[in-house]
């Protein structure tokens, strides 16, 4: 096989924030079967680098889900949202209540990300928009206990889905770790299961930073999904890649710009297709 073909893949690849581990891997894997396909011209190699991409997302749960839905026999089902301030997190958080609220659930927010004012107001303006209840309390109450009375509003009124803010600092580890257990721990106190879904939500335009935080909080958390954000006009898509294969988390959702209906659930061959050009 060409080298000299190799070289400017593994250049695209790193190039699209892709990293470097998973490049090597991607390669490794194109050469393997390149040597069982004795296949030679470029669209054959297009064809395979899909295939293996598709392959490496499908291997770590990054299957493609068909639409804004949750498991209904979980009542209410509970996701926690973490990630730091600016990735987009209370931004996703109100995408992702409309879409459900379309998909014709009932839906609560809990504004437990208590330190910031903006981060509350934000969430609150996202309710109205939105058409659905945002719980909250005062500047700096303890978050674990918003997230305590929107469960018990949510079980309350027999809601379907509820959607919990957390704060997004990263300045010690320790301190993060024990909020977001507590959190954890104080929501089973209504629901036992809670959460049944803990979302990471990153910036895919800041690249390999995106990594580092990713790294951050499957240490601090369970992490169960990813919601990547900022995906609009960049080259830097690449980044979902990395970070599904090095952390082996699915990703579920995307988002593509400002607007309400700019989040989508994650389709891996769309992806793909819009990453390397429909027809390459």
């Amino acid at each position: 096989m060409d080298d000299e073909v190799l070289d400017n893949l593994e250049e695209v690849l790193i190039t699209s924030d892709v990293g470097v581990e998973t490049t090597l891997n991607i390669i490794k894997r194109i050469e393997k079967r390149a040597a069982e396909d004795k296949y030679v011209n470029t669209q054959e190699l297009n064809h395979i680098l899909r295939d293996e991409i598709a392959a490496l997302l499908t291997e770590n749960n990054s299957g493609d889900i068909a639409d804004f839905d949750v498991a209904i026999d979980k009542k209410p089902y509970v996701i926690m949202v973490v990630g730091v301030n600016g990735v987009g997190k209370t931004t996703t958080i109100g995408k992702l209540a409309y879409q459900f609220k379309k998909a014709g659930k009932s839906v609560y927010l809990g504004a437990a990300d208590t330190f910031r004012a903006a981060a509350v107001e934000q969430l609150m303006i996202w309710g109205e928009r939105v058409g659905v209840p945002v719980i909250k309390q005062k500047m700096g109450a303890d978050p674990a206990s918003v997230a305590y009375d929107t469960l018990s509003s949510a079980v309350a009124n027999n809601a379907d889905i509820v959607i919990i803010d957390t704060a997004g600092r990263l300045h010690n580890k320790v301190g993060l770790m024990n909020e977001l257990t507590k959190i954890k721990n104080v929501m089973r106190k209504v629901v036992p299961d809670a959460p049944n879904e803990v979302l990471l939500v990153l910036d895919g335009s800041t690249g390999q930073n995106a990594f580092e935080q990713a790294k951050q909080f499957t240490l601090a958390t369970e992490v169960t999904a990813m919601a990547i954000t900022k995906l609009d006009g960049t080259a830097k898509g690449g980044v979902v890649i990395g970070i599904s294969d090095q952390f082996k988390i699915p990703v579920k959702y995307i988002g593509l710009g400002e607007g309400i209906e700019d989040l989508q659930v994650f389709r891996k061959n769309e992806f793909v297709d819009s990453l390397f050009g429909e027809n390459a």
